[in-house]
């Protein structure tokens, strides 16, 4: 079978080039999901480079789906690579646990210990004191290398197991205290955007 009978026979169209698609959606799509964090890191090289990837991969599968608008199993593919790639994008992201983040502690219980601990580990830490619902309460700030957080939660979880905090991402920080990087394969991957409510 030569390479043109190969692209036209059946096999190819319904099963082949469908996966293709598939295959190239996800990928396609990952690099979109990783080119936006990228341009809200203000990473001005790794973006551009992503997106030229990003739109090269789209047009190669939006090319194809075109050629072959009348086979329902190329839009199949299509949708479904573009769904995974959503899901693979975030894993990734996940795993690469990129930039800084700013953990809010609010407790009532004493966190002298818990700030000791913090300090101690390298990590910069601002304390004050505020009016709760019910009562005085110490606040807590610290910003953290987003790969931290998990770190941090156990920290809390051991101290002040009770605490109200949250986690929030940060664009950019003029200076600040820092553990020592670790390396890669010990990082663990923290997930951001989580908000923690307990009763204290």
């Amino acid at each position: 079978m030569d390479i043109t009978t190969f692209f036209d026979s059946e096999a190819f169209k319904w099963v082949i080039l469908p996966v293709l698609i598939f295959c190239a959606r996800v990928v396609d799509v990952s690099i979109g999901t990783i080119r936006i964090i990228f341009v809200s890191k203000g990473m001005k090289v790794l973006a551009p480079l992503c997106g030229f990837f990003e739109i090269l991969i789209w047009l190669v599968a939006i090319s194809n789906v075109m050629q072959n608008f009348t086979n329902p199993v190329l839009y199949i593919g299509y949708a479904g690579g573009f769904a995974t790639g959503n899901y693979v994008g975030m894993i990734i992201e996940e795993k690469l646990a990129l930039g800084l983040c700013v953990i809010r502690i609010i407790t009532r219980k004493d966190a002298t210990k818990l700030v000791e601990f913090l300090r101690a580990a390298g990590y910069g830490v601002t304390t004050m004191d505020a009016q709760g619902a019910s009562g005085p309460v110490r606040i807590i700030f610290t910003v953290v290398r987003r790969y931290d957080i998990d770190e941090i939660d156990s920290v809390i979880q051991k101290h002040n197991p009770k605490a109200f905090y949250s986690v929030e991402d940060v664009k950019f920080v003029s200076e600040g205290a820092f553990p020592l990087l670790k390396p890669w394969y010990r990082r663990g991957f923290g997930s951001s955007f989580r908000l923690y409510r307990k009763g204290k």
